[in-house]
């Protein structure tokens, strides 16, 4: 049976459509415009047609001879994360903030393409900035593209396997000519519900395998011998896990080099300061536990030391600039590009190129793959389900139409 097709929007270094593709979809051409990230994806993703620029630019004019050459007719799922700094809580969070404005490329898109499905994430803040402003937004767009069968659900990523406690948003919906025989909400809400594990994975259970010492960036290592947990076997190159395979994960980035090596694990090198400050902070603790002759009593989550038995606070994008928030649970050092990628769930065949500044905030930025999985089941389940809708005379609209043409 073919992969369903597939095309993504906002594609970053690539954490979407990884998960996307787990779920059983060809991604048939990915759409991203920061050529660092762009530099990463083309890096893991060789087989997938890549378009380095704006999506503003994309599919303009007819698009005919984009479309044919990209194969997206009759696609069956749009997905993407329209830039969400303009929504965050950490963001500028004004509403004239342009990258407001860029789920509106999205739904160009969704209505020029008219695939069976879509998908479209985002943060929770969306829907609460100006009382739900740009979420009624959102949703009319929709309605006007065609996806008036559209829901919207709040998920947490450690709900389905991530390491990390990540609240997201995704808009989900099919195209108004299929049939859907159910409510979105409750379907979408039931799928979600059968795939969430039975209980978070932790910190340690995520990075607890990988070595104390790190490498310069660029340079990789070898694997150490021990594994303590599912989840580092499944991360592992040198591991068949129960999701990805060793054969599967060495199809990515990995496939570049002869060897089964450690790639990314090096980390932002520390002052003499920080490392006496971050030496008094206990794990799962905040700034605010320092003694008060330290700590200048603003923004206590500006040092944070990671618990190693619970899941991750939420990675952010703007890490690249200062890790103090993200502390090794036990070491007096910062996590690594490495141990952040397995807190999103990326597997080790996942390399990740260009500086380190570049990586973290690729990391930061990305749809966690196993957060992906999820939502991309859900959309295959929903393609699926839908039914041609019959008009009054007893045809569907595609039959008509084919009489019409004869």
């Amino acid at each position: 049976m073919a992969k369903l097709k597939a095309l993504s929007l906002f594609s970053g270094c690539g954490g979407f459509c990884e998960g996307v593709h787990l779920a059983g979809f060809d991604v048939r051409t990915a759409v991203e415009w920061d050529k660092f990230a762009a530099a990463t994806y083309r890096y893991n993703f060789p087989e997938t047609r890549l378009v380095e620029g704006d999506v503003r630019d994309f599919l303009r004019g007819s698009g005919t001879k984009e479309r044919a050459e990209h194969g997206l007719d009759e696609l069956d799922l749009l997905f993407g994360g329209p830039p969400c700094q303009g929504y965050s809580q950490i963001g500028t969070r004004k509403l004239t903030d342009e990258r407001n404005d860029l789920y509106l490329e999205f739904v160009r898109v969704l209505a020029r393409l008219k695939p069976r499905a879509f998908i479209m994430e985002n943060v929770p803040n969306l829907l609460l900035l100006n009382k739900g402003h740009y979420k009624h937004l959102v949703l009319e767009a929709l309605r006007g593209a065609g996806y008036s069968n559209t829901t919207v659900l709040r998920v947490v990523a450690s709900d389905y396997g991530v390491p990390q406690e990540r609240n997201r948003v995704f808009f989900i919906g099919t195209h108004d000519r299929f049939e859907f025989p159910h409510n979105m909400e409750m379907f979408a809400s039931n799928a979600l519900a059968r795939l969430r594990v039975k209980r978070p994975v932790t910190v340690w259970e995520a990075i607890g395998d990988l070595p104390k010492s790190v490498v310069p960036s660029g340079c990789v290592m070898p694997y150490p011998e021990e594994v303590f947990s599912p989840f580092q076997r499944e991360m592992r190159i040198d591991f068949d896990g129960s999701i990805y395979s060793s054969a599967v994960k060495k199809m990515r980035g990995i496939q570049h080099h002869e060897q089964v090596e450690l790639h990314n694990h090096h980390t932002k090198e520390i002052q003499e300061r920080r490392l006496a400050l971050i030496a008094l902070l206990q794990a799962g603790k905040k700034a605010d536990s320092l003694p008060k002759a330290i700590w200048d009593g603003k923004r206590p989550e500006k040092w944070r030391r990671l618990h190693p038995d619970q899941p991750a606070y939420t990675l952010l994008a703007n890490m690249h600039r200062d890790l103090s928030e993200f502390v090794h649970p036990s070491l007096q050092r910062w996590i690594t590009v490495r141990e952040a990628a397995r807190l999103q769930s990326f597997h080790d065949g996942f390399v990740f190129v260009g500086s380190e500044w570049q990586q973290l905030k690729q990391i930061g930025n990305a749809v966690p793959p196993l957060l992906a999985l999820a939502m991309g089941t859900v959309a295959k389940l929903a393609v699926k389900a839908l039914r041609p809708r019959v008009s009054k005379g007893g045809r569907s609209k595609q039959e008509q139409l084919k009489l019409q043409i004869a």
